[in-house]
């Protein structure tokens, strides 16, 4: 969880929750929770202010800041330990005196729903880190028959994935898939490629 040492407006963060009505701060959350599940870009603090004006909390915008890096910090380092949402609010009120019970209720809500899929995208992100794909290479190919198989005639794709490690070396990697299989990689690599234009 995030404490003062972590950066100056987390302590005042704290504070200025205590201001937000539930509702309020379940709406600033769901801003901040999007963005940490890859939905936005990135989180539109003039949208949250605008927000806080409107239900009438009066915020300078470094107090606006100072929430979104609180909540942000909050639930980063709950994805990153994999926390469940009891947890969560436990390190909240050993380490943040100043948060009031219904906001904890709130975070506990929210976490409890979303907190799931947040850890995974930080997965994924963890991933996406550690090697960068550069190119990749597929033929289509058919089995005429094996050891075991006079006549298989059986249609198969083999890939060839080149990727950079954090190193800076290039390896190869290849392997052979039946189409079905393929179909169901190919799905699944366009599902990640909508996430990753999304980060």
């Amino acid at each position: 969880m995030p404490t003062t040492e972590d950066s100056s407006g987390v302590n005042k963060g704290t504070e200025s929750i205590s201001r937000l009505s539930p509702e309020l701060l379940a709406e600033t959350c769901q801003h901040i929770l999007s963005y940490l599940q890859g939905q936005t870009r990135g989180i539109d603090s003039a949208e949250i202010s605008d927000g806080f004006q409107r239900a009438g909390v009066r915020f300078e915008q470094d107090a606006v800041q100072d929430v979104i890096r609180f909540l942000l910090l909050t639930f980063r380092a709950a994805g990153k330990s994999k926390l469940s949402a009891d947890e969560l609010v436990s390190r909240l009120e050993k380490g943040h005196s100043k948060v009031p019970k219904a906001s904890l209720q709130v975070l506990h809500r929210l976490w409890s729903e979303r907190g799931a899929l947040v850890c995974s995208q930080q997965e994924v992100q963890a991933m996406l880190s550690i090697n960068q794909i550069v190119d990749i290479q597929w033929k289509l190919g058919m089995a005429m028959s094996s050891d075991a198989c006079r006549s298989l005639n059986s249609p198969y794709v083999t890939l060839l994935l080149k990727f950079v490690e954090p190193s800076g070396q290039i390896c190869h990697r290849s392997f052979e898939m039946t189409i079905s299989q393929f179909q169901n990689f190919h799905k699944q690599f366009k599902e990640i490629a909508a996430v990753m234009e999304t980060v």
